[in-house]
């Protein structure tokens, strides 16, 4: 599935809840569903800066794709970073690097977080795609 498709996705399962009651349950459901991260991961190397939170993200460049596993210790941040994970893992580092992100203003995440998270949801975002620059000509 394209990036694109995904997020198309997100953005038709986000329509379907009526407030943002029933989104927070639903990212805090898809954080709970995250693969879980091998605990040598969880190093300051791969925490990320700039979130509030602590979160943990690690790359792995199989088969000319990124595979991504994440973590959290707040529950919200969890569910955000298994979002990004959803649309970016198993996807080539070209994709990751070209992809828009209108899909986060579509479903109105960002407009829902506090500035801190806000911060941390665009530190998250950066990562990611400084690992796909990283791989871009491996």
């Amino acid at each position: 599935m394209t990036i694109d498709q995904i997020q198309n996705e997100i953005i038709s399962e986000f329509d379907m809840f009526n407030d943002w009651t029933e989104k927070y349950e639903y990212i805090i459901d898809l954080g709970k569903s995250l693969p879980i991260i091998n605990d040598t991961f969880k190093t300051s190397a791969n925490t990320i800066k700039g979130c509030q939170s602590k979160v943990w993200l690690y790359a792995e460049y199989i088969n000319n794709k990124l595979i991504f596993t994440a973590d959290s210790d707040a529950i919200i941040t969890k569910g955000i970073v298994a979002v990004l994970i959803r649309v970016f893992s198993n996807q080539s580092p070209k994709d990751i690097v070209d992809a828009k992100t209108d899909f986060i203003e579509e479903i109105g995440l960002k407009q829902h977080l506090s500035q801190t998270r806000a911060n941390g949801l665009s530190s998250m975002i950066k990562q990611i795609k400084l690992y796909a620059v990283g791989y871009l000509n491996k």
